[in-house]
């Protein structure tokens, strides 16, 4: 698998999984019905931010990443990311190589802290994810999420010294 920075040229293979995920309304505090010129607006940053993809040896997207600054001024030592794989290549690993690369990048950047605002607490896998590489839950905002299925559901706040 390679990480790279995301083109023009990986938009196509983003927006259906993009697409999907936030339809879904389980994991994004996003419009379930966002569409495609909001998605690329938010998604595919501009420098200094960045936005990755992970593609295997064919150039297949697995999934992308998107890292920032969180805050400004005298907070924006600190930074932020949001992840994304596309489901048919869950499971495989993406969503740990594409959370290392973007700690590293955010050491490299000179970032003292990353934090991700709103982990959706019944995304169990996320959340162990992003402790199993160091993320602490700061705090959950309860039922600050409507999940499809499961109603009311709270927000971690995560966050990781770098």
């Amino acid at each position: 698998m390679l990480i790279r920075t995301a083109t023009d040229e990986d938009w196509p293979a983003i927006w259906p999984f993009l697409r999907q995920i936030v339809a879904a309304g389980e994991t994004y505090t996003l419009p379930r019905d966002i569409s495609e010129e909001f998605a690329r607006e938010i998604w595919m940053l501009a420098p200094p931010h960045r936005t990755v993809v992970a593609v295997d040896a064919d150039g297949t997207v697995l999934g992308s990443a998107k890292m920032n600054r969180n805050h400004l001024g005298p907070a924006s030592h600190v930074a932020s990311a949001s992840f994304m794989v596309a489901p048919e290549h869950g499971g495989r690993g993406v969503g740990r190589a594409l959370g290392a690369y973007v700690l590293d990048w955010a050491r490299t950047e000179g970032y003292r802290f990353m934090q991700f605002n709103a982990v959706v607490e019944t995304n169990t896998r996320a959340v162990a994810l992003w402790q199993s590489l160091g993320f602490e839950i700061m705090t959950t905002l309860p039922e600050a999420f409507l999940h499809p299925t499961k109603g009311y559901v709270g927000l971690h706040i995560m966050y990781q010294r770098l």
